[in-house]
């Protein structure tokens, strides 16, 4: 019998890659990033997406600090777009770290879940977001009342998929693992990461990605979940 439920943050209640999306085009158009070269906006989110997610698959696992990974996505990006190390914007990076968390998109039927597992469960999350930018996108998206506890990797010192993260939230939230369901977008970060813990984890794939054999339980839309609990 489940009692709590462990949620990730980004990329799977926040969506993290619609509002990248938003801030970019807007800071695209302000910093004039056609007068550099870049001619398509597009190609510019898209690139910065696939080295964002590489960065961070790395941050997940310890292999890169936080500080590298701010001062390498975007300058990668741009020096990989033909810009010169030399013009890269440099305020860039602080822009969008100021504007992205105040963005509101939320993944399609995300507050209706919390809304009635809330009536059931008592729900969590385990960020390993940045600290200061995922308290303001709980903030400003409205969704602290859902959740007891939010627990961030800063704070406890590890990142998922690290078990010491996943012991910090039980503790926290006074649970046990056969009472707990992690549910998260990373399949290294939270899905392996609860597994190898000990804990049940749904792994959430909007993009329908290639399901390893050993995960066994997996959902493409949140409401999903009004099925399963």
């Amino acid at each position: 019998m489940k009692k709590h439920i462990f949620f990730d943050l980004d990329h799977t209640i926040w969506d993290f890659d619609r509002n990248a999306e938003e801030t970019l085009n807007e800071l695209y158009h302000t910093y004039q990033l056609d007068t550099l070269g870049l001619k398509s906006c597009a190609d510019f989110i898209s690139t910065y997406t696939q080295n964002n997610h590489q960065l961070w698959a790395d941050y997940h696992l310890g292999k890169i600090t936080k500080d590298f990974l701010r001062s390498e996505r975007f300058s990668k990006t741009f020096i990989q777009l033909g810009i010169h190390p030399d013009a890269v914007p440099h305020q860039f990076e602080d822009d969008y770290v100021s504007i992205s968390p105040t963005k509101t998109n939320l993944f399609e039927g995300a507050e209706n879940v919390l809304s009635y597992l809330q009536q059931k469960y008592t729900l969590h999350i385990i960020s390993n977001g940045f600290k200061e930018t995922t308290l303001t996108k709980m903030n400003l998206s409205n969704l602290n009342p859902y959740f007891e506890n939010v627990i961030i990797s800063e704070d406890v010192g590890v990142n998922k998929p690290n078990p010491i993260i996943f012991e910090y939230a039980l503790d926290k939230a006074q649970a046990i693992k056969a009472e707990s369901i992690m549910i998260g977008d990373s399949l290294e970060a939270d899905i392996y990461g609860a597994l190898n813990f000990g804990m049940e984890a749904i792994f959430f794939n909007p993009l329908q990605k290639e399901k390893p054999e050993d995960v066994k339980q997996q959902i493409v839309h949140l409401e999903e979940l009004l099925t399963i609990f």
